[in-house]
Formats: C-alpha cells, structure tokens, sequence
C-alpha cells in the first residue's frame, strides 16, 4: 500500500509541479486517478529511474508545499 494518499484536486496541483521539474514526462505518464497512489509511484520509478524512497519524498515534499511552486 502506498505511504501517501492524493486526492483529485491535489493531484491538478502537484502535477504541473512535478512536470515542471520533470519536462521529460508525458501526460501518460503523469495519469492518475485517486486511490491508484500504488500505480503513480512505480510508473514513476520507472521513468525517472529512481528510488521508491525518492518518488514518494518528491510526492510529500510538493504536497507540503502545495500553494507554491516549491517542490
């Protein structure tokens, strides 16, 4: 199960966040859809060869920080 939990209206946010930092990811690979946590961070292992660790830091620092562009 995974350690963070995103809902919809987050996920608009965090999104353009993670793309901005990340330019080399598609709208594919950036889909999501609330409760499927799980299937974001391993398709984000994936692309961006890292950690699990590291992807869901990434994910619960730019939550943390969601009114800005902070990530």
């Amino acid at each position: 199960m995974a350690e963070i939990s995103i809902s919809n209206l987050e996920w608009d946010r965090l999104k353009l966040k993670i793309k901005r930092k990340y330019t080399n990811l598609s709208d594919e690979d950036l889909s999501y859809q609330q409760g499927q946590e799980e299937e974001l961070i391993t398709r984000l292992m994936d692309r961006l060869k890292r950690k699990r660790e590291y992807i869901v830091f990434t994910l619960k620092k730019g939550m943390e920080f969601l009114q800005t562009n902070r990530l």
